[in-house]
């Protein structure tokens, strides 16, 4: 089922949900003076409140993509999964964010939200999510920078062609044909999304992880509280 360009998050700064669950964005507060703008794009605090636990970053990654590349759909097994943070620092990109989770009522389904240099959008993405994202035309160079929950390993992670028709992402949104899209070897490769389905992470999986994770910082929470006490 496709979903186009998700346009409902509101211009005022703050934490938006989006139709598919457990993904939202940040309309950060930004500070413009002589000088140019300050803003908070990520805060530990923010995130730990809307997770109900701490969301542990190992590694932050950073890609320069020229207009017309799509880089994705890239998925991790669960557990544990990659959960990303991500924002475009220089330039415009359409985030496509697609459901690959088996089981959730969104399965299959996909969003495109704009991040972009001057809207300065934090996109969270939870475990089981695929990711990726395109380049417009006439946007130039984009810099994009992803907080992720697990170091690289290469043989939990994955990817789905994202030029399948199985999942209905219409790229001509860019501005481009398909065959002016610039993609990588490994992603044009990528097999397809009903070869991989069954392989997919289920829903459950995802949730029981976070779960686990949300009860971890509960019960270590608790314990720091008695030392206290002591």
């Amino acid at each position: 089922m496709v979903m186009s360009e998700f346009s409902g998050i509101p211009d005022e700064p703050g934490i938006y949900g989006l139709p598919l669950s457990g993904t939202w964005v940040n309309t950060p507060r930004i500070f413009p003076d002589d000088r140019g703008t300050f803003l908070e794009w990520f805060r530990a605090d923010a995130v730990a409140e809307k997770l109900g636990y701490p969301l542990d970053l190992p590694q932050a990654n950073l890609s320069t993509s020229v207009e017309g590349v799509v880089r994705g759909i890239h998925y991790a097994d669960v557990p544990p999964g990659q959960a990303k943070y991500v924002t475009c620092v220089a330039g415009r990109i359409l985030d496509v964010i697609v459901d690959l989770r088996r089981g959730s009522t969104t399965f299959g389904r996909h969003i495109v939200v704009e991040l972009s240099a001057e809207n300065r959008r934090g996109l969270y993405l939870p475990v089981g999510m695929g990711h990726g994202f395109v380049v417009p035309e006439g946007s130039g160079p984009a810099t994009v920078c992803y907080l992720v929950s697990e170091s690289y390993n290469p043989d939990a992670e994955h990817g789905v062609n994202p030029l399948d028709p199985k999942l209905g992402i219409d790229w001509s949104v860019a501005g481009l044909a398909d065959s002016d899209l610039v993609l990588s070897d490994k992603d044009r490769d990528a097999p397809g999304y009903r070869e991989v389905e069954a392989c997919l992470p289920s829903y459950s999986e995802c949730r029981g992880w976070e779960q686990e994770l949300r009860h971890d910082w509960e019960a270590a929470t608790a314990e720091a509280e008695g030392w206290e006490g002591e």
